[in-house]
């Protein structure tokens, strides 16, 4: 891999989407990605993967930008920030795994799709009146309250539903 192509992501060919794909179901079933097992369920020799990529993060990284696509699609569905809401929680209570890997830790900027990142917050700036300042207040609430559902951190007669609705309402205005 050449130094620009960390910076500039290269394009994958269908082999390396391929791989991709592999290594993201295996997150979902596994909540890591082992580049040992991944060559295993493809039936090849693990070095063999780094002929498509150049190493794990690289894998990470596609994984990351599909996601931001795949969730700007269901974000950008939305009509209210109630509806954004329920469509980013309904994404990480589907894809835990895959959603920390988002979410948690430092995003490889320098490695993702051109535009995934953004494509994905423009829905909820947009709900936010334009204001990137409270739509970073927004995703902050979000991303509490999915962690702390994730981690079975409300008790077990919390009305989530509710507490969802309260805290949108205080940040905007449902």
């Amino acid at each position: 891999m050449s130094p620009d192509s960390a910076v500039n992501p290269p394009t994958l060919s269908p082999r390396a989407r391929e791989i991709v794909a592999a290594a993201r179901e295996q997150l979902e079933q596994e909540g890591e990605i082992s580049m040992r097992r991944l060559a295993d369920r493809l039936g090849i020799k693990a070095p063999s993967l780094y002929k498509h990529l150049p190493g794990k993060p690289a894998v990470e990284a596609a994984i990351i930008s599909d996601a931001f696509l795949e969730a700007a699609e269901r974000f950008e569905a939305a009509q209210t920030l109630r509806e954004l809401g329920a469509a980013y929680r309904a994404f990480a209570l589907e894809h835990p795994h895959v959603y920390r890997l988002l979410f948690q830790g430092r995003l490889p900027r320098e490695r993702l799709t051109p535009g995934a990142e953004a494509r994905a917050a423009a829905p909820v700036i947009a709900a936010a009146g334009g204001d990137p300042d409270r739509a970073r207040a927004i995703f902050a609430f979000a991303h509490g309250m999915v962690l702390l559902e994730l981690d079975d951190r409300f008790p077990d007669d919390a009305d989530l539903e509710a507490a969802w609705a309260a805290g949108l309402q205080s940040l905007v205005g449902v």
